[in-house]
């Protein structure tokens, strides 16, 4: 067919067409365009080349358009805490809490707790990734430092019990998505290679380990997810920096292994950048050095992320939030995050001076790639579900889509 013939391509009918600057697979593109039908994106692309369409909504945004987010750790909020929720009525109150603000996928984490309580809230959760509320589940212990537990309990902290992983992970009907357990934990071999063989990824921290067991524990990780081809190839680090034994130059600790596992391409590093857990100049450093694509943006966040300052619980513990920074009650140990996703994407950009396109990206599309679900979230590219935030010029959420539905409760 020559340049002047018309194009044989029938017209694309789209229920909603988003216009304006986007972050798109292939970057920032100033002027694009995004078609939607129903629950899935038709095309997505530059707006001069879009193909022939018509569309029964169009929305010019005159922000920025991104992927919906996805938070792989993340407690609670809006009042409401996974690990202590009754129902999964009571749970979804969190789910909702942060879908509101941009995070259209969510991986509900647990903290350490005994045996039928996790039974319990796994079986919860599962429903709820059933139904496609959430993405996954994320067991956060119990196979801990207790040195550096920071805000999990110690009496339940235990060793590597890979029969119980095995019955948590019937549980979750193929939900579990990732477990976090320290490399020098007893039993913790066994544990790792039970994860891979449940379709489950191993997230090492909460760590009191040497540079050499983190080192270690990566290559095991990375070996047993390879053999049973899981939803990922690659290992996490939970929250890197915090949980772990400190650096230092004459014992640099797991945080150091865990950073140079993600600059050589071996391993994910979450990283909270939410101004309390991290300083930004951290967070700064850790971009520079890891692989592109090896970092992902999380929350961490509890009960109190929305909500006011005051008294919550995080588990068996209680907790206080004062500034907006949550701490253990009586003690000065962080106990988890009061952001939502989208303002750890800010935090990153505006005071870390991260590229917005790898700030995003850190908190869509590389969490979406340890799901194993980057064909269907995490980007706004043709064939993923339509998840879509709009912001404005200081990336505070303006409208949020999920499945091609605004987001309204």
């Amino acid at each position: 067919m020559s340049p002047t013939e018309p194009s044989c391509r029938p017209e694309l009918s789209a229920t909603l067409a988003l216009r304006g600057a986007a972050v798109l697979e292939q970057g920032l593109v100033p002027d694009a365009l995004v078609l939607i039908d129903g629950p899935d994106i038709l095309w997505s692309g530059p707006a001069g080349r879009a193909p022939a369409h018509t569309a029964a909504e169009s929305i010019v945004h005159d922000g920025l358009i991104l992927p919906g987010l996805v938070d792989l750790h993340c407690h609670g909020g809006g009042g409401a805490s996974f690990p202590d929720a009754a129902d999964a009525t009571e749970m979804l109150v969190a789910v909702h809490e942060h879908r509101r603000h941009g995070t259209t996928g969510l991986v509900a984490s647990l903290v350490t707790a005994d045996p039928a309580t996790l039974r319990a809230r796994t079986g919860e959760l599962a429903a709820l990734a059933a139904a496609g509320e959430i993405e996954g589940i994320h067991l956060e212990g119990p196979f801990l430092s207790v040195a550096r537990r920071g805000a999990q309990d110690p009496a339940h902290i235990t060793a590597g019990d890979p029969e119980l992983v095995r019955e948590l992970a019937a549980l979750a009907g193929g939900a579990l998505a990732t477990m976090t357990l320290a490399p020098e934990a007893e039993g913790a071999d066994t544990v790792i290679d039970v994860l891979a063989e449940v379709g489950a990824l191993p997230s090492l921290g909460h760590t009191d380990g040497s540079s050499a067991q983190l080192t270690r524990a990566v290559e095991r990780s990375g070996a047993a997810l390879r053999r049973e081809r899981g939803r990922s190839p690659l290992p996490t680090a939970t929250h890197l920096f915090n949980g772990m034994r400190p650096m230092h130059h004459r014992d640099p600790g797991p945080a150091l292994a865990a950073l140079d596992a993600a600059a050589r391409g071996e391993l994910v590093v979450e990283v909270i950048a939410d101004g309390a857990h991290l300083d930004a100049r951290t967070v700064a450093h850790v971009f520079a050095i890891a692989a592109e694509d090896h970092v992902v943006l999380v929350t961490d966040a509890m009960a109190a992320a929305g909500m006011a300052d005051g008294r919550y619980r995080l588990g068996a513990l209680e907790v206080t939030v004062a500034a907006g920074v949550a701490t253990l009650t009586g003690g000065d140990a962080i106990a988890g995050g009061t952001a939502h996703l989208l303002d750890v994407v800010r935090f990153a950009v505006n005071e870390a001076g991260v590229d917005l396109v790898r700030a995003v990206r850190a908190a869509s599309s590389v969490p979406a790639r340890v799901l194993g679900a980057q064909d269907r979230i995490g980007a706004l590219g043709a064939g993923r579900r339509a998840d879509a935030v709009l912001v404005d010029a200081g990336l505070a959420p303006v409208a949020v889509l999920r499945a091609g539905v605004r987001v309204t409760d």
